[in-house]
């Protein structure tokens, strides 16, 4: 027998994998899972019932054009029907964007750190990741990403908030990034959690892409809208954009019930509105009581809160589920804390106050 494997591509030795947010463990001493930026609400009213009436018909293929849903998105945000694009979650869109921009010898930018999606989605395609540190205040450094910028950038990822850090790039300073990059590179504004944010210089990313034929804007119903576990995002981009995008789509990719509950969760905007306030405050809560007790704590924008532990990361993650709640680690750097139940919440100070006073 043969000991000879097929050949698989290069580019997929190394690549580092996706590591989720741990769950709570079932029937163990972990009661809140703060770990993967969820929305610790259930569905918002009417969500259930249309997901229950499209599983009747789960034998039969989605509608892979998601006609309800472009409609429903292209009145939303007064875009035309060929602007818009779905996917399997904003991250979905994401790989696609790459697929359709960039390959071997082509280079994929992006503050550090960010979304860790990012580089698996650059190396899977074959091009090369040029990561962009983050300013000390763990901001996106735009002047250093412009600078950066050679013959051979194709795309330009902005998280904005950014993912781990919560923290945000401001009007002023967007505008007059887009101003430098040349206009046949992509810049993609990845805003997953656009909803949470209160500060008015933050710019929406759909008025920038407007007047802006190179600027794509990234969604998700996974965040606010609490449909994490049915996958389900979209970009706003120009039609030669949006048209490559639904020609890299996985066909059938967005499933029925999927559709159905975006539709259902865009028609309870002012449900919605009302539970992201409620987060909000608990936001402000947690940063409040954390930075009374001594901790620097970026400013945050999204429904979570950083802290640059360096190597105290871990040893904060294990105090954390010691007494009940699961955050998300990240080795050597710091921790991402969901904002989530009050009780969560309460623990997390509770914990974070003793192992400050320990440290």
């Amino acid at each position: 027998m043969s000991e000879t494997s097929p050949k698989l591509r290069a580019e997929l030795e190394g690549i580092p994998t996706y590591k989720p947010g741990r769950p709570a463990a079932a029937g163990g001493p972990v009661a809140y899972k703060l770990s993967s930026n969820e929305n610790p609400y259930p569905p918002l009213p009417g969500v259930m019932e249309s997901v229950t009436a499209a599983a009747r018909n789960f034998n039969r293929y989605p509608d892979m054009a998601c006609s309800g849903l472009m409609e429903e998105l292209s009145e939303r945000f007064a875009v035309p029907l060929a602007h818009l694009a779905t996917g399997t979650g904003s991250v979905g869109v994401a790989q696609q964007l790459v697929q359709a921009t960039s390959g071997p010898g082509d280079e994929v930018m992006y503050a550090w750190r960010s979304f860790e999606a990012y580089p698996i989605i650059t190396q899977v395609s074959g091009a090369r990741s040029v990561q962009v540190p983050l300013t000390p205040g763990d901001v996106h450094d735009l002047d250093a990403m412009a600078d950066a910028i050679t013959g051979r950038t194709r795309l330009i990822f902005v998280c904005n908030p950014n993912n781990p850090t919560g923290t945000v790039v401001r009007r002023a300073e967007l505008e007059r990034f887009l101003d430098r990059v040349p206009k046949d590179v992509l810049v993609v504004l990845d805003e997953a959690y656009r909803e949470f944010i209160r500060d008015p210089e933050v710019p929406d990313g759909v008025e920038l892409y407007r007047d802006r034929p190179n600027v794509c804007v990234l969604r998700t119903f996974s965040k606010a809208y609490g449909l994490a576990g049915l996958r389900v995002g979209f970009a706003i981009a120009h039609e030669p954009v949006a048209a490559a995008l639904r020609k890299t789509a996985v066909p059938f990719g967005v499933s029925q019930l999927a559709q159905e509950a975006a539709v259902a969760s865009l028609r309870a905007e002012d449900e919605l509105l009302g539970r992201v306030g409620s987060l909000v405050c608990e936001r402000n809560r947690v940063v409040e009581g954390l930075r009374s007790q001594g901790w620097t704590v970026p400013e945050t924008q999204a429904n979570f809160v950083w802290l640059r532990l360096g190597e105290r990361t871990v040893a904060f993650a294990a105090a954390c589920e010691e007494h009940g709640v699961v955050v998300r680690p990240f080795p050597g750097e710091g921790v991402r804390v969901t904002v989530g139940e009050t009780e969560a919440n309460d623990i997390l100070l509770k914990v974070a106050e003793a192992f400050r006073k320990e440290g």
